[in-house]
């Protein structure tokens, strides 16, 4: 590790250090403010803490086996010793890129919940299908963070998985990690429905907006029309005997959102409005990025099988990420929410972005 890396974990341990005393300061738990801000900066220096020691343990453990090896007699034990030389350094540098991109000056919205929003684009059924897959990878990931999944809306497909599908994600830096997930997302696999074993391609879009509260983002009353009608299941059977569905269409915009998955009309609409708060901040925020599209089609795209962020090859048990040139060769264990590698390599990358790296 370079010393500069070295110099600023040392003093993220510092103020670690400190945010504990002033837990612990009967003046600051008495100011409930207060305290909430500390035990937050307490709670982001605590993961960092934590991976910087784990890295030291692996860094220890990497040298000592390095040097009993030298030491070792026995060619089978130096052998075995150099191996494990070998994987905890590679633990160590796995761990050396993830407390880089730990100490990326943070996206202020990075703290926030987000609203996660899959369709099925180019693919007919199949296209609806893979949406499903997606949003099984994206729940397995939300369980492994400790991540709270509340499904908003969902549109399900006769043919298995959701024509689309709204989801809130909550949990601490639950937007930090899933930004990087907006974008088309591309299959290559033999669909079930395939009688001739032929390979088709097909695609899902992602958008993923961060969740605000009304003081960010203000919605008159008067710029909403508000329809309400009974919910429906795939294939039009009715699920509900009464108008609880709720269709809110911001007249400025033309957004449209739909709520229909619970039972309660007023719990529909308040799913609604946050699902269409998220989507007028992204829109504001756009807005203010020159860089970034003025709409959230800067996410998704058009769906079309050209464009992509992300392809998922079955024949090869291959994931591209493309926007980073970054394959792993472990299908199987990303539909199963292992993503950690491709969003940390994404963070890296956009950390160099940022810094004005390569």
């Amino acid at each position: 590790m370079d010393p500069q890396l070295a110099a600023r974990l040392d003093e993220v341990v510092a103020a670690h250090r400190v945010t504990l005393e002033q837990m612990a300061d009967p003046a600051i738990a008495g100011n409930q403010e207060r305290y909430t801000e500390v035990a937050r900066r307490f709670r982001e220096l605590r993961d960092v803490v934590a991976a910087y020691q784990q890295w030291k343990d692996a860094s220890s453990e990497a040298l000592e086996a390095s040097e009993l090896a030298g030491d070792e007699t026995d060619p089978a034990m130096a052998a075995e010793l150099r191996t494990m030389a070998e994987e905890r350094g590679a633990a160590a540098a796995k761990l050396e890129q993830r407390l880089r991109v730990m100490l990326v000056p943070k996206d202020p919205n990075d703290d926030k919940d987000v609203i996660v929003e899959i369709r099925g684009a180019v693919g007919g059924d199949e296209a609806a299908i893979w949406a499903g897959d997606l949003f099984h990878m994206y729940q397995k990931y939300a369980e492994a963070h400790g991540w709270k999944i509340e499904p908003m809306n969902t549109s399900a497909s006769e043919a298995g998985g959701f024509k689309e599908i709204t989801f809130a994600v909550k949990g601490q830096g639950a937007y930090s990690r899933l930004k990087f997930e907006a974008g088309p997302h591309r299959v290559q696999r033999v669909p079930r429905t395939e009688s001739q074993g032929r390979v088709h391609t097909s695609m899902a879009t992602v958008a993923v907006l961060p969740e605000v509260e009304d003081v960010e983002i203000h919605i008159n009353d008067n710029d909403l029309q508000i329809d309400v009608f009974r919910s429906t299941g795939p294939g039009g059977q009715s699920v509900n005997t009464t108008d609880s569905a709720v269709r809110i269409t911001h007249k400025p915009t033309g957004l449209v959102v739909t709520c229909q998955d619970e039972k309660s009309q007023l719990q529909n609409k308040a799913k609604a409005l946050r699902v269409l708060r998220a989507r007028l901040f992204q829109i504001e925020s756009d807005r203010q990025h020159a860089e970034l599209a003025a709409d959230r089609k800067a996410q998704v795209g058009s769906g079309e099988r050209s464009e992509k962020i992300r392809t998922y090859n079955y024949k090869d048990n291959r994931v591209t990420d493309h926007r980073i040139g970054l394959s792993i060769k472990r299908l199987p264990e990303v539909l199963e929410g292992d993503l950690d590698d491709l969003i940390d390599a994404l963070a890296l990358d956009d950390e160099s972005g940022r810094l004005g790296g390569g």
